[in-house]
């Protein structure tokens, strides 16, 4: 066998993280062939698969599932080893927001980039809403959010993550007229998005569900009582996407947007997980205007 490079792990750590080739090239500074071919290094020095790639997902070979933990200590000895040769560890507390739509899908890689080059950073989290988070950051509560912003001047932007419509297969909502929708909280994006979009094409609909958490617009809509507008990334599983049924109103992005408070201007701990969040998460232009084909909470890894 030959050795295993630590490029070849970053790659598949990477790959495994974000659920495809071309998400994870951008974090890597590497286009997507260049990533397909430190994968393909990967296998031949442990000549065996590591991953399974399918038209809609990858799947973790036994020898990738058994690799991918090693890779991850590999990857972590090496951020401390740096941080041992490079000067004194960075410390202090960093006040993070995220919203809920966000935080499995966007936050998870994040911290275990961000942890495995500065363990000695404490980060509270609060998740909200993002019409909740955007004046917190203002008044200094919180150092850091991500945010679907309010106007292109809020924050540094980040990616597009696409709003659909969805439903529950066993029920069909969505053949109801006038329309049943579950909408977030007044002053919501996404609510506004979808009650413009259905005013515009005239299709009657009614609000039988109003919440400003996203656990409950889920359980709205797995009871059968509503369709409601989620953002792409937050779709279970077991839900339908909609966008193609029944002629419903086709549907923006939310511009996605690292926001930073004032008072933090001078704190080490914020400076890097700000770098963190822009190196992990900020996409080209190119693939911000390309949608992915399939919500990420339904890959298999």
């Amino acid at each position: 066998m030959r050795d295993l490079q630590l490029d070849w792990l970053r790659a598949f750590v990477a790959v495994v993280d974000v659920g495809s080739l071309a998400a994870a090239a951008p974090q890597l500074h590497r286009s997507a062939s260049a990533v397909s071919m430190q994968l393909l290094k990967l296998e031949e020095a442990t000549g065996r698969p590591v991953l399974l790639r399918g038209p809609r997902h990858l799947e973790l070979t036994p020898t990738g599932a058994e690799l991918l933990g090693y890779a991850r200590r590999m990857l972590e000895l090496h951020g401390e080893a740096l941080a041992a040769l490079h000067g004194p560890q960075l410390s202090g507390r960093v006040r993070l927001g995220v919203p809920d739509d966000y935080a499995a899908t966007y936050l998870t890689p994040l911290l275990r980039s961000f942890a495995g080059r500065h363990a000695g950073v404490e980060i509270v989290l609060d998740c909200e809403q993002s019409t909740s988070l955007i004046p917190r950051v203002q008044r200094g509560e919180l150092d850091l959010a991500l945010v679907s912003r309010d106007r292109p001047t809020r924050g540094t932007l980040l990616f597009h993550e696409p709003l659909v419509w969805v439903g529950a297969p066993q029920h069909e909502a969505w053949r109801r007229d006038p329309l049943p929708v579950a909408v977030y909280e007044p002053g919501s994006l996404a609510r506004r998005e979808a009650l413009a979009a259905l005013a515009a094409q005239r299709r009657s609909y009614r609000v039988v569900y109003n919440s400003s958490s996203l656990a409950g617009q889920i359980a709205a809509v797995e009871s059968g009582i509503a369709v409601a507008v989620l953002t792409r990334c937050s779709v279970p599983p077991g839900l339908l996407l909609l966008q193609d049924k029944l002629g419903l109103p086709a549907l923006g992005t939310m511009e996605v947007a690292v926001l930073r408070s004032k008072a933090s201007a001078h704190s080490a701990a914020v400076d890097a997980l700000h770098d963190e969040a822009l190196r992990t998460l900020r996409r080209p232009p190119d693939a911000m205007a390309a949608p992915r084909t399939e919500p990420r909470t339904r890959r298999r890894l």
